[in-house]
């Protein structure tokens, strides 16, 4: 899934893989546990998709030396292991990290759209 997300970082010239790239990758992995999670809070994934990548704005082509992650990402891989436990990392836990973690691009828009019911 991370995976996803860093060639979310390629595709707009980033150089850092930041939680809208993980959000952004975990709505294209249509896991159902999220989906179901969005529905419940009547939010529609597509929107929330169509929001990001309003909001990622494409840089300047680069060299690619590689993919910084950002401090935000790793707290949130690291919620997402406390949430895991025992067990692998799945993305419902990512995308509950996300949520947990609170800040930066993807979680505000999870509650713009929260709030709005979209």
């Amino acid at each position: 899934m991370l995976r996803v997300a860093e060639q979310e970082c390629r595709n707009h010239n980033h150089y850092y893989l930041g939680a809208e790239h993980v959000l952004e990758a975990l709505l294209q992995e249509r896991d159902p546990a999220i989906l179901s999670s969005l529905a419940a809070h009547a939010v529609d994934a597509h929107t929330v998709h169509a929001e990001i990548r309003r909001s990622l704005v494409t840089g300047d082509d680069r060299l690619w030396e590689g993919i910084l992650v950002t401090p935000r990402v790793r707290k949130i891989v690291e919620i997402a292991e406390q949430l895991a436990a025992d067990r692998e990392v799945e993305p419902f836990d990512l995308f509950l990290a996300l949520q947990r973690e609170g800040g930066g691009l993807a979680a505000q828009l999870l509650r713009r759209a929260q709030g709005s019911g979209v």
